[in-house]
């Protein structure tokens, strides 16, 4: 590994922190675009309640649940991976801890389109062929 010097990485601070928040909103971007067409093309649809773990709670995993609807369709469509990361996108997004929250599942596609709004405003350039994470082309 080469050397690099305290001064470079110190007058490269703020452009490096610029870059790692765009790629964290690009991340965010995807996952949500991602369960979206997901969410799109399956039955899910209405208002859900997302609770992020809270070990003072004693919840030690994500949990999604049906407001307007049958939970065993939130469980057949949304994997425990997929609450994971819709909770982590929805916190990078708004840049604060993921606190529970509802919302209508529907509109994760509106919210997708929010951060490309951003990240385009910010000189982020599309490229629609980068393909999701392996596991969302497996599905």
């Amino acid at each position: 590994m080469n050397p690099i010097k305290l001064s470079l990485l110190l007058a490269q601070q703020a452009e490096l922190l610029r870059q790692v928040r765009l790629a964290n909103l690009a991340g965010a971007y995807r996952t949500l675009r991602d369960l979206a067409a997901r969410i799109g093309r399956s039955p899910l649809q209405g208002r859900v309640h997302l609770r992020p773990v809270d070990p003072a709670q004693e919840r030690f995993c994500v949990t999604l649940v049906a407001l307007e609807q049958n939970q065993s369709l939130v469980e057949e469509h949304l994997g425990d991976d997929d609450l994971v990361r819709l909770a982590d996108a929805i916190s990078c997004a708004t840049g604060m801890p993921t606190q529970e929250c509802s919302f209508d599942i529907g509109q994760l596609a509106e919210f997708a389109g929010m951060l490309r709004a951003e990240l385009e405003a910010s000189g982020v350039e599309f490229d629609e062929s980068v393909a999701g994470p392996s596991h969302e082309r497996n599905r």
